[in-house]
């Protein structure tokens, strides 16, 4: 029991232990943020999806990428179509609450909805992304 409570906490210590960190170092701790990928339908489903996700803090900044070409199987047959992108950039612990959000919001029956951890970038706009999106 006590091996699976220590497990279960790992996530919580570690979390607290890098922000610990940063805060006495003031350096900037690969993984805190990250950019979620999401694609579209089209630009109106893009700007209310994205609106959403800022009307809920639940991001710092969305750009929304113009049409692009799309190569996918679905259902066992290769499709293309046209899709908007949309990058996210939020903290990394809201990365949970912003996918299930969007799974709520989304018209697609699989939205494509992934993200990948910013390593490094300019240490004042990471601040600003820390201070635009409320903590848990």
């Amino acid at each position: 029991q006590v091996l699976a409570l220590s497990l279960l906490m790992y996530p919580v210590l570690r979390s607290l232990a890098l922000q610990l960190h940063s805060a006495v170092t003031g350096s900037y701790v690969p993984g805190t943020h990250s950019i979620a990928f999401i694609n579209c339908l089209n630009e109106q489903i893009a700007k209310d999806i994205a609106r959403a996700i800022m009307d809920k803090k639940l991001a710092a900044y969305v750009t929304i990428l113009p049409k692009s070409l799309a190569l996918y199987f679905w259902k066992g047959e290769l499709e293309e179509s046209t899709e908007i992108l949309l990058l996210v950039k939020t903290r990394t612990s809201k990365i949970g609450e912003l996918s299930d959000y969007v799974r709520s919001i989304h018209p697609f029956e699989i939205p494509e909805i992934i993200s990948l951890p910013i390593d490094q970038g300019n240490p004042l706009y990471l601040k600003w992304i820390e201070e635009s999106v409320p903590r848990d």
